[in-house]
């Protein structure tokens, strides 16, 4: 009897080891085809991501031109920056030009967005009007802002000459040449920014608007109470994005006004192309990059911690 019962227990743990065993091996298939499917990603993000990353790291602690044998000086490019009096200028420029915008686009977009969500007679000839800027280029699109807002020539000056008044510095004051490019920023990225929006407000049921209307809700409080929470995760979105793409902005202000007059709109990304590639001292410009990576990165992470709509499912 003990024989039959120590029997019965072996082939009772060999059939529950036969499942366990095809579980294991029913999740190994699915790893492999997960990691299948991530392994082009992975390897085209290590190649043109992060080498890049780790060669402009090490780049950061050289010295070079370019030419010959890159020499080791350690902290001394980083040192540098801390009595950089340009640096830190571009630094401000950044935090006023990042203040400026940012705010701007999303308040746009968002109102933008409830605007072309409504019941608009043409809603789908002004979205395209709205999104096209997204499809041309950053140096396109400043060629084009040269052509209005050029101080000699440009049509802007014009239309205020028309009307009597005077032109405007664009180009050799400071806080004009700013106000130019935030205007031409602003009017780049805001079709994005309402494209997120609108997806974000028709995933939003119209129930909820129909509750509070009958509770005697005015627009004003609909669009308070619920409209502005339920956007919460792309407001997180487009709050991260708007803020890197200021800290990244080049093109627009390359091309507009080439950090100048002086140094008024030259902001983190212009100064480390003006070392990397004009004046060659790649490895300060290199130091300038990773200093850019850094503030981005801390932007990110202190977003997501205090953020506390990003999971919210709308």
């Amino acid at each position: 009897m003990s024989t039959m019962t120590a029997r019965g227990r072996r082939d009772g743990t060999i059939a529950s080891s036969r499942p366990r065993a095809a579980r294991r091996a029913a999740r190994f298939k699915e790893s492999l085809v997960g990691w299948g499917f991530l392994g082009p990603n992975l390897v085209l993000m290590a190649i043109f991501l992060f080498l890049p990353i780790l060669w402009a790291l090490q780049l950061s602690f050289q010295e070079t031109k370019g030419f010959g044998t890159p020499e080791w000086v350690g902290w001394d490019n980083y040192v540098r920056l801390i009595s950089d009096p340009v640096f830190w200028q571009s630094m401000w420029n950044t935090l006023v030009f990042t203040v400026l915008t940012v705010p701007i686009d999303l308040a746009a977009g968002l109102g933008l967005a409830v605007l072309l969500n409504s019941v608009l007679p043409a809603r789908g000839v002004f979205r395209t009007i709205i999104v096209l800027p997204m499809v041309i280029s950053g140096v396109a699109s400043g060629m084009i802002a040269m052509i209005i807002f050029y101080e000699s020539s440009g049509l802007l000056n014009k239309i205020l000459s028309a009307l009597g008044l005077s032109p405007v510095a664009w180009q050799s004051q400071g806080v004009p040449a700013m106000i130019s490019v935030v205007i031409v920023a602003i009017w780049l990225r805001v079709g994005f920014n309402m494209i997120i929006y609108l997806a974000g407000l028709q995933s939003i049921s119209p129930e909820l608007y129909e509750a509070a209307r009958i509770d005697g809700a005015s627009r004003w409080q609909q669009f308070r109470r619920l409209t502005v929470p339920l956007v919460g995760p792309s407001t997180f979105f487009l709050l991260i994005m708007n803020v890197i793409a200021s800290f990244q902005v080049f093109d627009l202000i390359f091309v507009m006004t080439g950090g100048g007059p002086g140094n008024a709109t030259s902001v983190l990304v212009t100064y480390a192309y003006r070392n990397g590639f004009q004046i060659r001292e790649q490895g300060y410009g290199a130091a300038i990059g990773i200093v850019i990576l850094l503030i981005t990165l801390a932007f990110t992470f202190v977003q997501w911690k205090t953020s506390r709509t990003r999971d919210l499912v709308e």
